[in-house]
């Protein structure tokens, strides 16, 4: 039997959830989002904010993790909406709610999704990270677990898992993978809670994920930084025919003329916001 939190415990997670809200809120109007910002903002010393935070790394892992689950709180909705055993239909409703909710939220997005790698990190990581070579690798290696990254690359990895049994699309074994990109590849087998989800995690079946992976997050990104004609964007042609791409590797090119209905559908239920201030 779960124990009912006390009212210390009630009023501490109160606390913890208005730090994140305020610094949401600082982060999406374009302002500093500092400890001593946001303890201004709520009516607190920084020292007394130092209660809840022991840095602004921690703050910031806070923000990100918030983040993620508002991403995957938005593509779960999108995917349930559709048969279970349809993960056709689910991926790309999933894929077209995370565009959406990119284009509403491209502060928050920059913040998790584009310089999230940049957060700031200890000392130790940082020589860690300054000895590292840098190496094809996927969303997950980027930021650290605690900001709730591995969320959002299980919920992907789980309905790419389901869509292989059902599709049984193509995928490369070890002697027809590059040697160095088969060992980047091994040691991309992890964590768990994402290479679990996709049901056979080979070198193979890592690669063909990362590859969808980013062909949809090279196209939100250009879409969100508008880096393609506007046109592009509001049309959803540019994500259409990435979506048309992906679908080809994942072996569900037939399925499209229903999919394309699936994804249209997504987008005029969440429209994009007017352009955020960067």
């Amino acid at each position: 039997m779960t124990a009912v939190p006390t009212r210390r415990e009630r009023q501490r997670q109160a606390t913890f959830d208005e730090i994140v809200d305020v610094s949401r809120l600082l982060l999406r109007n374009g302002e500093d989002v500092s400890v001593r910002a946001v303890a201004q903002e709520m009516g607190l010393t920084p020292p007394a904010l130092y209660r809840y935070v022991d840095s602004h790394a921690e703050l910031m892992m806070l923000v990100a993790r918030s983040i993620f689950e508002d991403v995957v709180a938005a593509m779960t909705v999108a995917r349930d909406e559709q048969a279970p055993d349809d993960p056709a239909a689910q991926v790309v409703a999933a894929s077209a709610a995370f565009r959406a909710w990119a284009l509403r939220n491209r502060i928050e997005f920059q913040m998790v999704f584009a310089s999230g790698a940049s957060m700031e990190m200890d000392e130790a990581a940082r020589a860690k990270a300054a000895q590292t070579p840098v190496q094809i690798t996927s969303l997950a290696d980027c930021l650290p677990p605690d900001s709730g990254v591995h969320l959002f690359a299980a919920f992907f990895s789980e309905i790419f898992g389901r869509l292989w049994l059902r599709y049984q699309f193509d995928i490369p074994t070890d002697d027809e993978l590059d040697p160095e990109l088969l060992e980047i590849l091994r040691s991309e087998i992890k964590p768990t809670e994402v290479t679990d989800g996709l049901g056979s995690p080979t070198p193979g079946m890592v690669w063909m994920f990362e590859r969808a992976w980013a062909r949809l997050y090279g196209t939100v990104t250009l879409e969100v930084f508008g880096h393609v004609h506007p046109g592009m964007i509001s049309t959803g042609a540019l994500f259409t025919a990435t979506m048309l791409d992906i679908g080809a590797d994942l072996n569900i090119t037939d399925e499209w003329p229903r999919l394309q209905v699936v994804a249209r559908a997504e987008a005029e239920r969440t429209p994009p916001r007017p352009e955020q201030p960067s």
